[in-house]
């Protein structure tokens, strides 16, 4: 009987993991947020080309500033922690609600902001002018220090086009959770 169990053990491995005509199935809702959050972590090509998009977009930064925060934002993404925690089908319809751990970077840059506010001459240039520079360069340290983790909880949303499961767009806000700068 014990035979019987191990060649029926290595048949199901050698098969694909298959049982009669059902197939571990890769594409589904949980397996493609799996996909599109791993992603994030080993900073999959199409995450980076997007997070150039972003960085370069932002004018006040100084070149060395747009790096330094760059290096930041992947870090942040490699160690984001997720964890799905339902899957709900409904015909062509589909919500993986997910649960992600994220470096609170709204908290420091709202913790930043109040402190420009009562300490503005702090981030004045050598002729007493307000310089941003100075204040991003304030922010980015205070980001690198950050070890202060949140929770969010997100619902990605699917819809089975031609039998396979498309990821709808993530909204701004979504977006902002996963990138740690949600303000709550």
């Amino acid at each position: 009987m014990k035979k019987i169990g191990f060649i029926l053990a290595a048949l199901i491995f050698l098969t694909g993991c298959s049982w009669g005509n059902k197939e571990i199935k890769t594409d589904t809702p949980t397996k493609k947020t799996e996909t599109f959050f791993s992603n994030y972590q080993k900073l999959d090509e199409d995450v980076l080309e997007q997070l150039d998009d972003v960085v370069d977009n932002q004018e006040t930064l100084t070149e060395n500033q747009k790096l330094e925060y760059k290096e930041l934002i992947k870090k942040h993404y490699q160690n984001l922690e997720y964890t799905i925690k339902n899957e709900v089908i409904n015909g062509n319809a589909a919500t993986v609600t997910t649960e992600i751990k994220v470096l609170d970077y709204s908290k420091i840059m709202k913790d930043a902001d109040l402190y420009l506010e009562t300490n503005k001459n702090k981030f004045n240039d050598s002729e007493g002018n307000y310089d941003i520079a100075l204040f991003n360069e304030y922010r980015i340290e205070k980001l690198k220090a950050s070890t202060q983790k949140v929770s969010y909880t997100l619902n990605i949303t699917f819809t089975k086009i031609d039998n396979e499961w498309i990821m709808d767009s993530i909204s701004d806000l979504e977006e902002s959770k996963i990138n740690g700068n949600y303000i709550y």
